[in-house]
């Protein structure tokens, strides 16, 4: 467990200033796996088989509902790629970080 997981996301309106390139890295050393691609925080899950996957998923849909912060996500059979960006400002943010430090312990469930 990260000292992310245990924040919680706060609203984000626009003219908040996102994250910098360094902001990003600093943050980014805290999580495993995790890269930045075309302005957005990205990381593919693998799973053995489609329940898995879904169960991650539906997991992960209760986290973002409760920190009111959603990702964008790809779901195929055996894999999800999760993909978190903050739409009010138009990069990425602490919530963005928070969230997939959470996103991450579910797989350690």
């Amino acid at each position: 467990m990260t000292l992310l997981t245990t924040k919680h996301c706060k609203p984000c309106e626009g003219g908040t200033a996102p994250y910098s390139a360094a902001q990003t890295q600093e943050m980014l050393a805290q999580l495993k796996g995790w890269i930045v691609e075309e302005g957005k925080l990205v990381k593919l899950y693998p799973f053995r088989n489609y329940y898995e996957t879904m169960a991650f998923v539906n997991a992960l849909a209760w986290v973002s509902h409760r920190e009111d912060h959603h990702p964008d996500l790809v779901v195929s059979y055996n894999k999800c790629r999760v993909e978190y960006s903050t739409h009010a400002i138009g990069g990425l943010s602490e919530n963005d970080f928070i969230c997939a430090a959470k996103a991450d312990a579910l797989t350690k469930l």
